[in-house]
């Protein structure tokens, strides 16, 4: 996987299913911190809802890792698990959800609670507003001072970042390339330099 898409705004979605209230709240989150800190602030948004359960993939839409969920007082299994199948199934990393219920007053059951608690995030995803984030690779590369135009060009129309430059009696670049350029950048600059320089991949 060269790249994958990510949130690039949060959105919320409201509904009422038997008197109880259930806001879907969908944000990008890279770190189990990050979905605590958005838990503690959507708290203090929505007080007193009788729960806030959550999931979160932080990291790449497959992440079997770095992914958690909370059923929070809700029956085991009926809220945590449900929210955290749709997103790994949504094509979409780095992304959190927390779902707030106000309690009506009428009991779901287990299929209504899931239906619930994934049904709101099923309707949301094809309103969410989308960016795509490239993976890259981290790689060092010493120039001499003739070559850095040539070489900050290169790097340039393959997307790449410079991290880091160092001057001594030579240059040392620390950059970040894209998967998806990787080799294609690595002959340029071959070509380019005669193969005298070559990218030293950060294992």
């Amino acid at each position: 996987m060269d790249s994958y898409s990510i949130l690039s705004q949060p959105y919320t979605v409201e509904e009422e299913i038997k008197k109880s209230r259930f806001i879907t709240v969908l944000f990008f989150c890279s770190s189990e911190k990050e979905l605590k800190l958005a838990l503690t602030r959507l708290k203090g948004d929505y007080p007193d809802a009788r729960h806030y359960c959550y999931a979160f993939v932080a990291g790449q839409p497959d992440e079997t890792v770095n992914c958690g969920s909370s059923d929070d007082g809700e029956p085991a299994g009926s809220a945590g698990r449900p929210m955290l199948a749709v997103l790994q199934g949504s094509g979409i990393g780095e992304i959190g959800v927390v779902v707030i219920r106000y309690f009506g007053g009428t009991k779901l059951g287990v299929g209504g609670l899931v239906r619930a608690y994934s049904g709101g995030i099923k309707r949301s995803l094809p309103q969410l507003e989308l960016e795509t984030k490239q993976l890259r690779d981290s790689a060092t590369l010493v120039c001499d001072y003739a070559q850095l135009g040539d070489v900050e060009y290169l790097l340039k129309r393959f997307d790449a970042i410079i991290i880091d430059k160092s001057f001594t009696a030579q240059v040392k670049l620390v950059v970040e390339i894209p998967l998806s350029s990787k080799n294609a950048i690595a002959d340029e600059l071959a070509t380019l330099t005669q193969g005298r320089l070559a990218f030293q991949f950060v294992d």
